[in-house]
């Protein structure tokens, strides 16, 4: 009976690539998903608009928020396609633009909810 290797047992670059995979994993649905929270955002300011409030530009943050939620989705779902053994420095790079446009969108839709509050109230 053989037992799985323990955590102790795997090299630490064998433990980096696994740990990398998983956050891509989480990123790819997550930034998919928040392009259609975006793009619903941006529908219901329009609607809004329509019925005689004034526009704001929370639309247009919006739209470039679910640009950047679909960069970290392609740059996620890229570095899962790549193949690891011949491209490892590839890999890392579109993994590291997976998460830092992931953060920088969950930061401008952060700002686009407080531009929306403060629109709406006034």
């Amino acid at each position: 009976m053989s037992r799985p290797p323990s955590r102790l047992s795997i090299a630490p670059t064998q433990r980096r690539h696994a740990l990398d995979e998983r956050i891509c994993r989480m990123i790819c649905p997550i930034a998919a998903a928040m392009v259609g929270v975006c793009l619903t955002g941006i529908g219901l300011l329009h609607v809004g608009i329509a019925w005689g409030r004034r526009a704001s530009f929370a639309d247009d943050l919006l739209a470039i928020d679910s640009l950047l939620f679909l960069v970290a989705t392609l740059a996620s779902y890229l570095s899962l396609r790549s193949p690891a053994p011949r491209q490892h420095a590839t890999l890392h790079r579109m993994e590291q633009v997976a998460d830092a446009t992931f953060i920088l969108a969950m930061l401008l839709l952060t700002a686009a909810c407080f531009v929306i509050t403060y629109a709406v109230s006034a």
